[in-house]
């Protein structure tokens, strides 16, 4: 057993990243599903968007040519909704309440359909959204994610002149550092990105961490309002011996290393398991099998009516390759002169629902071992509590905590996203930005009215 890169040719990489929910091919192709749609009343598929995103209007639009008009319908709910036609849990969303599920049949493809418009408005750059003129009001924003672009676009669109401050030197957050590649490109994520910033008003500077290169208290200095979007990056250790092992890796960097070094540059091993069930873990067992693993195995601690990812998810493991073992949890990771051989696993069974409302596992007598050169951490990830803590606050665990205005208990402070929830969807982050910047917007022109 060996963890190597480069295990593979070009053409595999290409072949084996390549977009795993292909668009449609035909205009042809597109309307025929188009034209599937009730266009329902009240629509359940609108209701389920956390973002809102009047469905049955963008359909009805592609069905009479109006592509321009459905992408500006789309995106002007969610303007980061052609990265979430790619990436979004449809099947619990839009699509899982599709009317057409209740009559046995194949329900409407909408992040397809969402995919079709948004598409074609980005790579053309429509211009589908007017800056309004300058109403002398700045407003800084930490996160260049899903959370911090919407706010950010909807109070350019407004008229303040926002600026971004971004640890990373891209754009985009969890989009284009944090999800598998056969998902949504990095080129995707760098022209939907480019995309929101051409509306203008809205500067952005790369590589300024909050704690490090800037302070809360000078942007409140130097800002009339400052929205939080940092979201989370924390890999959850697993508190168990034989972490510090050579071969012992986490999700979250595994995955950012495939992002930002590209496939051959990122190593793995033979025998790889993959601790968790949640859509990070999928995500990285999926990617360990196409960067060459010979051996994948997720390892989860409930059953299956339990996991946190989505049937659809556990079915692109399982069709790559990777074998599931349920009810087990790590107990030991076990090496010879510093490098991972053996996972020792305890045996679980299922005991009273926990704060969650799923089951609590609870360890047998017995364990099982298994022979891995490689082991991914994917057991969830936890806010950024010391850098929260430094601020003065209020938080839970490190999750900010904010009111019904999307405010801090810091005047002017507001906050969204991950940073906030712990972790959620692109869509979500997406509608948290929107509502930061409603009020925000309320915020700033009740004290320019103050000002009068």
């Amino acid at each position: 057993m060996a963890i190597f890169n480069n295990r593979l040719t070009a053409e595999q990489y290409k072949e084996y990243f390549s977009d795993i929910h292909p668009p449609f091919e035909t205009r042809d192709a597109a309307l025929v599903e188009a034209n599937r749609c009730l266009f329902c009343y009240d629509a359940p598929c609108t209701k389920s968007c956390p973002t809102g995103i009047n469905v049955p209007k963008f359909i009805k639009q592609i069905t009479t040519d109006n592509i321009k008009g459905s992408a500006h319908t789309i995106l002007s709910s969610n303007i980061m909704g052609g990265g979430c036609s790619k990436v979004c849990p449809v099947e619990k969303l839009c699509e899982g309440a599709c009317v057409f599920n209740l009559m046995d049949e194949e329900a409407i493809p909408i992040a397809k359909l969402q995919r079709y418009s948004t598409e074609k408005a980005i790579a053309e750059k429509w211009p589908l959204f007017t800056r309004k003129a300058s109403i002398g009001k700045k407003v800084a924003i930490v996160g260049a994610g899903p959370a911090g672009l919407s706010c950010a676009h909807t109070l350019s669109r407004e008229g303040v002149d926002v600026t971004i401050f971004e640890k990373e030197n891209k754009g985009g957050g969890l989009m284009t550092f944090g999800i598998a590649a056969y998902k949504v490109t990095p080129e995707f994520c760098a022209d939907e990105v480019n995309y929101i910033l051409s509306l203008g008003g809205i500067d952005v500077k790369y590589n300024h961490e909050l704690g490090k290169d800037i302070s809360l208290e000078q942007l409140l200095k130097d800002f009339d309002a400052v929205f939080l979007g940092f979201g989370v990056g924390i890999a959850r250790q697993l508190q168990i011996r034989g972490e510090e092992l050579s071969g012992v890796v986490d999700a979250i960097g595994f995955i950012y290393a495939i992002r930002t070094k590209g496939y051959p540059s990122v190593a793995v091993g033979d025998k790889v398991a993959v601790i968790g069930l949640g859509m990070t873990a999928i995500d990285a067992a999926t990617q360990a099998k196409r960067l060459g693993a010979k051996e994948v195995t997720l390892i989860y601690r409930r059953t299956q009516e339990e996991m946190p990812c989505t049937e659809e998810e556990l079915n692109i493991a399982k069709l790559d390759g990777c074998e599931i073992i349920w009810l087990a949890s790590p107990k030991k990771l076990i090496g010879n002169n510093g490098k991972l051989t053996q996972l020792e696993c305890s045996k679980m069974i299922l005991g009273e629902p926990d704060a969650s409302g799923r089951r609590s596992p609870v360890a047998t007598n017995e364990t099982i071992v298994l022979d891995v050169d490689m082991v991914i951490k994917a057991a969830g990830q936890i806010p950024f509590e010391n850098l929260i803590g430094e601020t003065q606050l209020n938080n839970a665990g490190g999750k900010i905590v904010i009111d019904i205005e999307s405010a801090t208990n810091i005047t002017g402070v507001f906050a969204g996203g991950d940073c906030v929830n712990g972790g959620k969807e692109v869509v979500d982050a997406v509608q948290a930005g929107k509502d930061g910047a409603a009020s925000i917007m309320r915020f700033i022109s009740f004290s320019r009215k103050g000002a009068k």
